[in-house]
Order: C-alpha cells, then structure tokens, then sequence
C-alpha cells in the first residue's frame, strides 16, 4: 500500500499547485501510515525531482522519453497507472489542472478506480469510509462523495491546499513503460503557453473587468492593478466575446473556472454563469455602482462606485502601501 502522486510540469518546471498536490498527498500518505512515491513524465532536472522530497515525496518516479516529452493524455494516462500497478498505489493524487481534468478518468478507468475530482479538503477515512469533499454544479455547490473501491483516484483543486515544506530531497529511480502504439492516436500538436503572465488557474489574486469598463481601451487600469498585486487578469464572457479581451481571460461557466485566494471583479454585475466558475474563491471583493447588481449578494467585501473613481484611488492606496511596507 502506497500513495502515488503525478508531478506535473510545464516546460520543465513544477509550479505551484504541484507543491500543493505534494503536500496534500502527504497527508492523506501520513492518514494511512504510509510511503508517499512521486511520479514525474518529461525533461525536468534531477534537483528538482528531489526537490519534490521537500514537500513528502520520499521517492521520485522519473519518466524521460522523447516520445513523452510532450503531452499525450492516453499515454501519460498508461504510465501514471502503469506506475501505480508496480509501487502498489491505492491512492493516486493529481492536481485537478487542465492536464489532470483528462488524466484522471483515464486512470481511474485502467485501475478500476472510484474518482473524485475537484476535491478541496484532506478526506476523511472513519469506520472503513473513504469520504471526500469536492465541488459540484460547475463550482456552485459541494458534494460529499464516498469511494468505497480498493484503488482511488483524487485531483485537487488549485488553491485550495497549503504548501508544506516537511522533508529532505527524494531518492530519483528512472522508470520506464512500453507505451502502446494506441496510446498515441490522439496527440496535441501544439500547446502555446503565456510566459508573462499569471496562469488564471493557478493565480492566487485574479483582477477581473466586466462590461461596466465600457471598452477595451479603459483596461489599463486594471491591468495595472493586477501587476502591482502580482494578480492574472480576467474578464467576464460579454467581454471575451466582445473582442474586448481575449477568451483565453474568461471566467465562468462555459470559461475557466478560478479559486484564487483573492478574486476582484470590477464592473462585474454577477450572472450566474459567471458565479459558478468563481464561487471557490476564498475572498471575493466586487466594485460596481450599482448596489442591486447580484454579485454583491456573495462577495465578502463590496464597494458601491464608479469604477473610474474607486481604481485609481485604490491603485494609488496599493502603489503606497508597497513604498512604505
């Protein structure tokens, strides 16, 4: 018995949110009095797979093929539960990313696995029970759901666990898996990533402009915002779909859903689509000037004003703050 957690990278780099699945997977390895083994597909340098024993790997699975160099769902699928066969894992870890969204059925099928994905807290294992808390209704709602199966598979959502540091550097095993030639049908030809910006699902603060900013022209306001707060920028679906903003910005429902430790929406009247790929953020500060607007009915702070009155003293208030701190 053992839990097994994929370390995902981009570009040879493990971000945060892996750190936080590390660390979570720790904790559900200590709940069982059990070894926590780490797998990682891709070129990553061999200090930072031992890295991964500073947040509770005690062991390092490195897959490093040029047929894996990129991304192939089937495939990683394959070796991830390849992995979790030889290391006799019954709990496999991954965090609920774009990436882990595809993988983790796909493992759970090859292992005959119970799945909860979306999952937010450390499950809770009394009486035999394996419960998890995880979210539900495009983000509008939690369930708790029971795996009663002997293997389990568990994404966790960005954000939504703390980064622990708690160990020494892991020992590094090469580990190989003869892929089959099916694995590789479906391939991604190209992933374009935005290397000076904030990913969106992994940004701790998100800055977020909706229709009442009236025009694309009136962004630099908050997007001057969202760099003194090391913040990603967003926008609401009208935006993106006014050409605005670029899609790649939108939150909601039919966009990306985000759970940032801080979430501030300007000019943002609160829709429900929009409301369901938000509500897991842990604050919510909404600007509008009308006090009606829906959103305020959710957010922990609210301002009732002009968007063109409130930024700008409130990005002068941060660019203060930051020269005196």
């Amino acid at each position: 018995m053992s839990v097994l957690i994929y370390a995902e990278n981009a570009g040879g780099k493990f971000k945060k949110s892996t750190f936080e699945a590390v660390s979570y997977a720790k904790d559900i390895a200590d709940q069982n009095n059990t070894s926590l083994i780490a797998i990682s597909i891709g070129d990553v340098a061999a200090g930072d797979l031992a890295a991964l024993g500073q947040y509770g790997a005690e062991k390092v699975l490195n897959v490093s093929n040029a047929k894996l160099k990129d991304f192939v769902n089937q495939a990683y699928a394959s070796v991830i539960a390849e992995a979790a066969k030889a290391q006799g894992a019954d709990i496999v870890v991954l965090s609920n990313s774009f990436s882990g969204r595809g993988l983790a059925p796909r493992i759970a099928v090859k292992l005959q696995a119970g799945l909860a994905d979306g999952v937010v807290e450390l499950p809770a294992q009394d009486g035999g029970k394996f419960t998890v808390k995880k979210t539900a209704f495009s983000g509008k709602a939690f369930a708790t759901v029971e795996l009663s199966s002997a293997v389990k598979v568990i994404s966790l959502t960005p954000n939504a666990y703390k980064v622990v540091p708690n160990g020494t550097d892991a020992s590094v095993e090469d580990f190989s898996v003869e892929n089959k030639e099916s694995d590789f049908k479906a391939m991604i030809k190209d992933i374009v990533r935005s290397t000076d910006k904030v990913s969106l699902p992994d940004a701790e603060i998100v800055v977020s402009g909706g229709r009442g900013l009236k025009g694309p022209e009136n962004w630099g306001m908050v997007e001057e915002l969202a760099e003194l707060l090391g913040a990603a920028t967003a926008c609401s679906k009208p935006v993106s779909d006014a050409g605005w903003r670029p899609h790649s910005e939108h939150v909601g429902q039919t966009g990306i859903a985000v759970s940032p430790n801080l979430y501030i929406a300007i000019g943002i009247s609160g829709a429900i689509q929009h409301l369901a790929g938000v509500s897991s953020s842990k604050v919510i500060v909404v600007i509008n000037k009308d006090a009606e607007a829906p959103f305020f009915k959710v957010a922990d702070y609210g301002i009732v004003g002009d968007a063109f009155e409130v930024l700008p003293k409130l990005i002068a208030a941060v660019k203060e703050y930051k020269t005196t701190a």
